[in-house]
C-alpha cells in the first residue's frame, strides 16, 4: 500500500476532541480494506471501515481523487450498508 498523504483540512480537524483520538492506523485499515466505498460527484471517494477497538463503531474516510490523500475521518453515526 502506498503511503498515505494528508490535507491541511484533515491535520486541522484531527485536533478536535471527537477526532483527535482516531488512529492513524484505523485510518490505513479503512482505505486498504473498506466495508463501503462511494464516489461522490467532485470524485472524493467515501471508503468505511468498522473499528473493533472503538467499540464497533465505522469510521468514514474521504479521500482525493487520487486515492491516496486523506481529506477527511470521522465515525459515521448514520452509516447503513
Amino acid at each position: 500500500m502506498k503511503p498515505l498523504k494528508f490535507t491541511q483540512y484533515f491535520l486541522y480537524t484531527r485536533t478536535r476532541e471527537d477526532r483527535k483520538n482516531i488512529r492513524l492506523e484505523w485510518i490505513q485499515r479503512a482505505v486498504a480494506h473498506p466495508i463501503g466505498e462511494y464516489v461522490q460527484a467532485d470524485g472524493r471517494i467515501r471508503r468505511w471501515a468498522r473499528i473493533p477497538e472503538a467499540g464497533g463503531k465505522v469510521l468514514r474516510v474521504v479521500l482525493l481523487k487520487d486515492g491516496q490523500t486523506v481529506h477527511n475521518a470521522f465515525f459515521d453515526r448514520s452509516f447503513t450498508r
